[in-house]
């Protein structure tokens, strides 16, 4: 691809952009307690039932013994009967926590704007599945149909259709209710790969799966946002005698209460996931997120396409990041499990590494930097220049803060990419010959978000 079409992608996502902004709005084990932070335990006195996943972990831990934290969290979030996830709807402000969709419909219009970007960056193929992995509420895809339909002339004769991936029937119902109505149906049988179909309003087909391997294989954008940070994670800790898990076991002192234990000898998972060269003295891995990075991976370098995860994270950096959330509040990850969110900040240079080098990474970029890049202050001058009530534009000021301070969401919410290689392809006839020293090498095409658009 020659410079005047690197150009011409460029301008063509700043076109989109513009385009989009002219539109509103374990004999017995001496075990000995782990060293791990633990948060906001409940008020003295508060009346704590012996609910149904407290009684099933006991009882799982009382004839196996201490249970990993990833087994903890799968249990506590995903557990077919009483899991936290299939039993609750909580999202929003009602909710135990509140995801960037539901502060402002900018932000699923800008991601909207990104997944046309890099359809267009790939030849605009003439099938594109859209996929979402734990869609929340569904408001991130409807915002980005959104998009779509104001660019139905972009998108032209392609035929669109969107797939989600929940494992909560609660949250299905929900998003098929936000995004189809009543034009959706559940499969008869419990077994099939697709459990819910629909259609929108536009007749775009939409269809759920409970796992991402699921999904058809063909050129597909993945978002996945705020889903990466729930996936069961092991803890590690360095001690005299090297690496041992940390896990969960009952607290012989306290009734029908949890706390976390330091494995006496190494197990599978310490030694198999602590890398040789770890340096930090308490480790975090999500090996099933580093799974899914690798079928992501394989899916894009077989059949192009890209993937956009936007989370709480750091860059191999942090130690002891696992949380509970209940009510917006932090929340003792211990106590009265399945009753608050859990989660941990997601390594992405972990997932880096596990994605290997059959696609192009990039990032982490802040979310800061990625809406900035993506133009968000511009379609904040058209949104409030176009409003005149004053606890309106007092609304969608706090919401761009609060998507862009770096003390609310900015700093701590990360974007990471994947892409096809050939997506980011020197311009034919810049290899094979030996350029001269004074010549620049060929610039990669621009990537919206992760590259600054001008809108001189």
């Amino acid at each position: 691809m020659n410079r005047s079409m690197r150009a011409c992608l460029g301008i063509k996502a700043q076109q989109l952009i513009s385009r989009v902004f002219s539109h509103p709005v374990t004999p017995p084990v001496r075990w000995r307690a782990a060293q791990a932070r633990l948060f906001c335990s409940p008020p003295a006195g508060e009346e704590k039932p012996l609910p149904s996943i407290l009684r099933h972990l006991t009882f799982k831990i009382k004839a196996t013994g201490p249970i990993t934290v990833a087994e903890y969290m799968r249990e506590v979030l995903t557990n077919p009967v009483t899991g936290y996830y299939v039993r609750n709807n909580m999202l929003g402000p009602d909710g135990d926590f509140i995801t960037s969709p539901e502060i402002s419909q900018i932000f699923g219009e800008l991601l909207g704007v990104w997944i046309l970007s890099e359809w267009m960056g790939a030849g605009r193929p003439k099938h594109l599945q859209l996929v979402e992995l734990g869609p929340g509420k569904g408001s991130l895809a409807s915002d980005v149909l959104r998009v779509f339909s104001q660019l139905q002339s972009v998108l032209g004769e392609a035929s669109v259709s969107l797939h989600l991936v929940e494992v909560s029937p609660a949250l299905s119902r929900l998003q098929a209710q936000n995004l189809t109505g009543s034009r959706s149906q559940e499969a008869d049988a419990e077994d099939e790969l697709v459990y819910r179909r629909g259609e929108t309003a536009a007749g775009m087909p939409v269809s759920w799966y409970r796992r991402l391997e699921d999904v058809p294989k063909g050129f597909s954008i993945f978002l996945a946002h705020e889903f990466f940070d729930a996936l069961p994670i092991h803890k590690f800790q360095r001690t005299q005698k090297g690496w041992r898990e940390v896990l969960v076991d009952i607290d012989p002192e306290k009734t029908n209460q949890l706390r976390f234990v330091v494995a006496p000898a190494p197990t599978l998972a310490s030694s198999m996931l602590v890398q040789a060269n770890e340096r930090r003295g308490h480790v975090e891995v999500c090996a099933e997120g580093g799974v899914l990075v690798q079928q992501l991976a394989r899916r894009i370098e077989s059949d192009g396409g890209a993937a956009l995860i936007a989370d709480y994270g750091h860059d191999g950096t942090k130690t002891d990041t696992f949380r509970g959330f209940k009510s917006h509040q932090l929340h003792d990850v211990l106590s009265s499990p399945g009753s608050a969110d859990l989660t941990a900040d997601v390594d992405f240079n972990y997932l880096r590494g596990m994605a290997g080098g059959g696609v192009a990474c990039l990032g982490p970029l802040t979310q800061r930097m990625f809406l900035k890049n993506m133009g968000i202050d511009s379609r904040m001058q058209v949104l409030l220049r176009n409003c005149s009530d004053p606890s309106t534009r007092k609304q969608l000021i706090g919401s761009y803060n609060m998507l862009t301070d770096p003390g609310e969401m900015g700093e701590r919410f990360l974007f990471f990419g994947l892409l096809h290689h050939s997506r980011l392809a020197k311009p034919a006839g810049s290899e094979g010959k030996k350029l001269e020293k004074k010549k620049s090498p060929a610039a990669p095409l621009p990537v919206a978000g992760f590259t600054e658009l001008s809108f001189s």
